[in-house]
């Protein structure tokens, strides 16, 4: 706490650039640190780095990379609640949610790695071929890949795709979010067990961000965070000299169909939980529900009562729901949503900033009802705690205006009619779906149970995180084929025939 946080390259700590003082959103006149800010020298030295560490770690095979991947999974496991306690001070999470983060950020590292060892690294034997010929098919490593994790997961979603780039035989230069001035440098301590040079952390805001993904020496970003910077870098890559591997998750505005036939109970649960868990601030979380004109208002009554039900509070409390949003930039962005909607829609509650807290933006959660169809609030991904309502009377209508959406995270809907989950299976444009879930309408996903994939604008490839299609993309593929040694006559001394 509030102690300077180096850079760490090639093993060894180094304090170049400014510093600036993070304080932590539950309560503003908390100083968390002092976070670094990198220079041009001290990003060129991580990559040269990264660099140069990759040929010794390439070589060392798929099993010497899971033994020591596994490792620092045991050393997560025995600092879980120093690591959650840095979460909970600077992003603000409730205990509940931090906690989880971080058995979450185990799982991923030990289902990454059972996967890598079940396919033996992906190394196959193929078909013989003519004249006796054999191939192999392998999947290798790009070499640098630059991770860049984003606020609201600090902790899982770092060490998950830094660690799908170490298995893969990449090393990497990791940019933790500039409000990760405690998680970021215990993610390091973590991976301090590597070989040097091949896990290096580099301090500061989007803008070292950014120079690091346009850095020449990076063959490969990993990243999540907003369309808009996501699409960026993709462009970004595409214009250079040949196309480097951008692997993305970008969002969501996600949506869920309560139908006439749901129990209102648990789809007024599961609701409110994804939309409201963090305040909203998470990728998954709900911010349209559709609701079925006969169960309108029994719906609508549920809701609000679980809605006001939810604590609001500093989350160092066991009892608090949830916290603050991040920053003053995030409360701004809610007041100027609720301008915006306060003369379209009717606000069925909440609306406003809450008072009598510590100084940090903790937010009503919010249900909006009726806006247009095409309102900004309906429409834009806010990371606020704002739901917005509507109302349908045929499901196929309320998908098809769901899916006008240029994203497509995750849905989910509640039902007793399996034709209307089928439909909705089928029919809507989202990679991650739920049914029935009072635990969580669109939210909560687990390695190995759940995968996270986001179509349209919601993810770049098509292959989401947590599951069994992740640690692949960070390699590419190399087909070997080798033909049969032919055998020399014998020779004939006589010359004879």
């Amino acid at each position: 706490m509030g102690q300077p946080t180096a850079h760490i390259i090639n093993g060894r700590q180094q304090t170049a650039g400014p510093s600036f003082v993070v304080t932590s959103p539950i309560d503003r006149s908390m100083a968390i640190g002092h976070r670094l800010q990198a220079d041009a020298a001290t990003l060129e030295g991580a990559v040269q780095a990264a660099r140069s560490a990759w040929p010794a770690w390439r070589q060392a095979g798929w099993v010497a990379r899971v033994q020591a991947l596994r490792a620092v999974a045991d050393r997560l496991q025995a600092r879980r609640l120093e690591v959650a306690i840095a979460v909970i001070l600077e992003v603000g999470k409730s205990r509940l949610e931090a906690l989880g983060e971080i058995e979450e950020a185990i799982d991923l590292i030990r289902f990454y790695c059972d996967q890598v060892e079940a396919h033996q690294g992906w190394e196959l034997r193929l078909r013989s071929g003519p004249g006796g010929e054999s191939g192999h098919d392998r999947l290798r490593p790009y070499g640098c890949f630059a991770v860049i994790a984003p606020f609201n997961y600090p902790v899982a979603l770092a060490v998950g795709m830094s660690t799908a780039a170490l298995l893969g035989g990449n090393t990497l230069v990791f940019k933790p979010t500039a409000h990760a001035v405690l998680s970021g440098r215990l993610i390091a301590e973590l991976f301090a067990g590597l070989p040097a040079g091949v896990f290096n952390l580099l301090q500061g805001d989007g803008q070292v961000g950014e120079a690091l993904a346009r850095h020449p020496g990076v063959d490969g970003i990993a990243f999540t965070g907003s369309h808009a910077v996501g699409m960026g870098l993709l462009r970004q890559a595409a214009a250079g000299a040949y196309m480097k591997p951008v692997l993305a998750e970008l969002g969501g505005k996600n949506s869920a169909f309560v139908t006439a036939s749901a129990n209102l109970d648990d789809a007024a649960w599961g609701v409110a939980r994804s939309a409201f868990g963090m305040s909203g601030q998470k990728c998954s979380a709900l911010s349209r529900v559709y609701v079925a004109r006969s169960v309108r208002e029994a719906f609508i009554d549920r809701l609000l009562a679980v809605t006001a039900s939810l604590k609001v509070d500093d989350p160092r409390a066991s009892s608090t729901f949830t916290g603050p949003v991040i920053d003053a930039r995030a409360g701004d962005r809610f007041r100027q949503a609720m301008k915006q909607a306060g003369a379209s829609g009717r606000v069925l509650i909440g609306g406003q900033a809450l008072t009598g807290r510590p100084e940090g933006d903790y937010l009503a959660p919010t249900v909006i009802a009726d806006l247009p169809a095409d309102h900004p609030v309906h429409v834009n991904e806010l990371f606020v705690p704002l739901l917005s309502l509507q109302t349908f009377d045929h499901l196929d209508d309320a998908i098809t205006a769901s899916n006008a959406s240029a994203l497509g995270l995750t849905a989910g809907i509640y039902s007793a009619d399996e034709t209307d989950i089928a439909r909705f299976d089928d029919c809507i444009e989202a990679g991650v779906l739920y049914a029935n879930r009072a635990s969580g309408a669109t939210t909560g996903a687990w390695p190995g149970f759940q995968t996270f994939c986001g179509w349209k604008g919601s993810g770049l490839t098509g292959k989401g995180g947590l599951g069994t299609h992740y640690v692949q993309q960070f390699m590419r593929e190399q087909s070997r084929t080798r033909a049969a040694l032919s055998v020399a006559p014998a020779a004939n001394p006589t010359g004879r025939a």
